[in-house]
């Protein structure tokens, strides 16, 4: 039988932002279970939760302080297991952020932690002593800014934390620590969950050795908040013991039914591949992985087949996972808007070309409404790095701002109180409410049904074209099934000669005469046929 997860479409929900039902101006799990329709509706398959575990909300619930707890901002344990039973019955799974590597500084492990050198939980966390100058001990970057050292005066050491200095790094090399984290993930899986997202899953060791990392060989990617591209972070993560721990977590997933686990791999470039292949090689790890690979700025018909083709070839025995946007990038409408015809044309191409690549799919909350980044100013922000470091970085808040669901509501009906991010009316204007018969929502539903009902775009490998730019054209076969894919990612007219046999079927915005194929600017089509087809640009 088939896993669910193999072709299925991820919903991802950001809990803070989808719907409040108290009117705190915070979503909660309240809210998310009434617009849990609206999930199904679409089409998806399951609905991945952004953290809603206990936490100081430092850095939005990626610091938590008990791992078997519902944060009161978002609700209570009951209210979740009924959030279960709902998704359930409208044939929706659920998965949720499990950020395993680093916890909260007054989660109560650590809290006993720093208290002294000799108890009970003094290995529980990366110790380590100053040089004898008293600097860090290693050259080791934070990822929010600084050194990933901070020194604690109650404990006379310093701790390794690899995001904010309220987020100290647990130590995986202690087996106590695996134990406990796995009795954790335990305990959702007994309450009827079907999966896990493993924040930054190959952060989970460090080297033991303590050995700063070399510079970085190739020219580096130097961002004001992260200085990792400076460094080959050899040392800091990506560890080899990495794939214990991993094949012990696949083995608690593997009593019960039907689990899936998904690796946020934080890596970019050929070592994202490499590690992707790793982590998902046979059968005792993770279920599949996605790197930031298809999250970038960049957007040519050859980085979107090189991320596909580069998968194939690095992780043979993998399973991939794609999506255009999430919580900590700037919605993909706004990040490629210089490729685009208008907004809505080219939230219909992403959405297509989306839909027909092979494995798992995701796409985060609002974006099958089309919806732009927001623009924010400095008073209205909340991200970490966009207040230390702005204007020089804008931050995550953009894309984070509160879904839409009445145009003419207080705030768009996220909110009757003061939603914790601002709605603005170009965000508004797209709202659920206004989402009629040829809407971006409608294409979206359209879309997503064709993928379900092609065995080719379902279960198909991948075979490119090797057309020029800026045209990303592949056949999805199953063996009895072909259909070619083609999409113009410029914003200029395209004319494609198509070999006869070919019909046009599915969504799509071109006109194709049985040999030539037009494509508008931001145009798509997809083809069935019988054998190859092989495409060729025209002049005409």
């Amino acid at each position: 039988m088939r896993e669910w997860w193999r072709d299925a479409v991820v919903y991802q929900i950001y809990p803070r932002s989808f719907q409040d039902d108290n009117g705190d101006g915070v979503g909660d799990l309240a809210g998310i279970t009434r617009r849990l329709p609206h999930i199904a509706t679409l089409g998806a398959d399951a609905v991945w939760l952004s953290p809603i575990f206990m936490s100081p909300q430092k850095d939005m619930g990626y610091d938590i302080s008990d791992y078997t707890a519902i944060d009161p901002l978002f609700g209570t344990l009951e209210e979740f297991d009924h959030l279960i039973e709902t998704a359930h019955k409208l044939g929706l799974k659920v998965i949720t952020d499990q950020v395993l590597s680093h916890t909260s500084n007054l989660h109560e492990w650590f809290r006993e932690s720093r208290i002294s050198r000799d108890n009970a939980k003094a290995d529980w966390y990366v110790w380590a002593d100053p040089l004898p100058d008293g600097s860090p001990p290693t050259n080791w970057h934070s990822h929010f800014g600084g050194p990933a050292w901070e020194f604690d005066p109650q404990r006379g050491k310093y701790y390794l934390h690899n995001f904010l200095i309220e987020q100290p790094d647990l130590n995986f090399h202690n087996p106590d620590v695996i134990d406990a984290i796995l009795e954790t993930c335990k305990f959702w899986l007994d309450r009827g969950l079907d999966g896990f997202r493993l924040d930054t899953v190959n952060y989970y060791f460090h080297d033991q050795n303590l050995r700063s990392n070399p510079a970085a060989q190739a020219a580096p990617h130097v961002m004001a908040t992260d200085l990792y591209g400076m460094q080959d972070n050899i040392y800091n993560k990506t560890r080899p013991e990495n794939l214990d721990f991993l094949r012990k977590l696949r083995a608690l997933t593997d009593q019960y039914d039907d689990i899936m686990m998904v690796g946020e791999v934080g890596e970019g470039g050929n070592r994202a591949t490499r590690i992707m292949g790793e982590y998902t090689a046979g059968s005792g790890l993770l279920h599949m992985a996605y790197s930031f690979a298809m999250l970038s700025d960049t957007f040519t018909a050859d980085h979107l087949r090189s991320c596909v083709e580069g998968f194939q070839q690095g992780a043979p025995d993998g399973h991939p996972y794609w999506s255009f946007s999430n919580h900590d990038v700037f919605r993909h409408v706004t990040r490629w808007s210089d490729h685009a015809v208008d907004t809505d044309t080219f939230a219909r191409l992403t959405a297509a070309m989306l839909m027909s690549f092979e494995g798992t799919i995701g796409i985060y909350q609002g974006e099958e409404l089309g919806l732009t980044e927001t623009e924010l100013v400095y008073e209205e922000l909340t991200d970490p790095p966009a207040l230390r470091y702005w204007p020089g970085i804008k931050g995550r808040d953009g894309c984070r701002t509160p879904m839409v669901w009445e145009k003419d509501a207080p705030n768009a009906g996220f909110s009757t109180g003061k939603p914790w991010l601002p709605v603005k009316p170009p965000q508004a204007a797209k709202a659920v409410d206004q989402q009629g018969p040829d809407s971006i929502l409608a294409f979206y539903k359209d879309v997503i049904a064709f993928r379900k009902a092609s065995d080719a775009l379902r279960h198909g490998k991948t075979q490119f074209q090797q057309l020029p730019e800026p045209i990303l054209a592949f056949m999805r076969s199953t063996g009895t099934q072909n259909m070619t894919c083609v999409f113009n990612l410029s914003t200029d007219p395209q004319n494609i000669t198509v070999p006869a046999g070919a019909t046009m079927i599915g969504p799509n915005n071109a006109t194709y005469d049985g040999s030539n194929l037009s494509l508008p600017g931001n145009g798509f089509a997809f083809l069935t046929h019988d054998g190859d087809l092989p495409l060729t640009i025209s002049d005409t």
